[in-house]
């Protein structure tokens, strides 16, 4: 699984770069994310622009990944397309995640919370 990572400010932007988040990749997905943050990241911001489908294991490696941060920082996601955040609406997941429409803005909500 490839990823693009860049600091802004004390947030880490990751871009998942496949095109689809589905089980083949998941534990990959995970894994990466938990180096991450073993490593000091714990305000992240995914942006999914490169994503055009995640399935179910993707999103329970996403709450894996949020208690990994153990409420020590904020995991937030961008750039969701139509069927993926038709996805994180049908599993109430837009309520557990912060969800930006772009990278700008999702780092601006992230900033002031």
């Amino acid at each position: 699984m490839n990823f693009e990572t860049q600091s802004i400010g004390n947030v880490l932007v990751v871009t998942p770069l496949n095109r689809r988040l589905d089980a083949a990749v998941s534990s990959s997905f995970k894994e990466h994310m938990q180096t991450v943050i073993a490593q000091g990241a714990n305000n992240i911001l995914l942006d999914f622009s490169q994503v055009e489908f995640i399935d179910s294991s993707c999103l329970g490696a996403l709450v894996s990944i949020l208690k990994t941060l153990h409420g020590k920082g904020e995991l937030a996601v961008c750039s969701l397309n139509g069927n993926i955040q038709s996805m994180f609406k049908l599993t109430r997941m837009d309520k557990i995640f912060t969800i930006g429409v772009d990278q700008q803005s999702t780092l601006q909500q992230m900033r002031s919370v």
